[in-house]
């Protein structure tokens, strides 16, 4: 029997392909992500209605960081911890970054300001039900990569 995959955060989909899950402010057009923690910043509309709103899938890598040490809960590290790479990916569309993992595929060394990423989704851990997954972030194409 296959388990269950269900998402880490309700932030994005699992459909394929996968999208970033956010909102747009009908009267500002600004963009909310993620959907019930992003507050309006606009003093003249801090209440306005919002329209729901799929996030580029795409960007270009603004920043990254490889952490050697495991976070704090409610975070689940491998056993042992493996070091992972934390990108921040900049959407031209929404004018907004968004910070993902690298995908388990991609080499950190390879990285570089510009780089173009795309939006997908890897598991982040199992148990004996279910594939809980979340949102991470992948060199475009391996020769970009390399």
């Amino acid at each position: 029997m296959s388990k269950q995959r269900v998402r880490a955060v309700d932030w994005f989909t699992l459909d394929d392909p996968p999208v970033l899950i956010g909102e747009r402010g009908v009267e500002t057009g600004s963009i909310f992500w993620p959907v019930g923690i992003a507050t309006s910043a606009n003093p003249t509309a801090p209440n306005e209605e919002r329209a729901p709103h799929s996030l580029s899938r795409r960007g270009r890598l603004w920043s990254w960081t490889t952490n050697h040490y495991p976070p704090p809960e409610p975070y689940v590290s491998p056993d042992p911890f493996v070091p992972y790479t934390v990108c921040a990916v900049h959407l031209d569309a929404e004018g907004m970054t968004v910070l993902g993992q690298l995908a388990s595929n991609a080499d950190p060394s390879a990285l570089h300001g510009g780089l173009e990423m795309e939006l997908v989704v890897e598991t982040l851990y199992e148990d004996d039900e279910h594939d809980v997954v979340v949102w991470k972030w992948a060199p475009l194409s391996t020769e970009q990569a390399s």
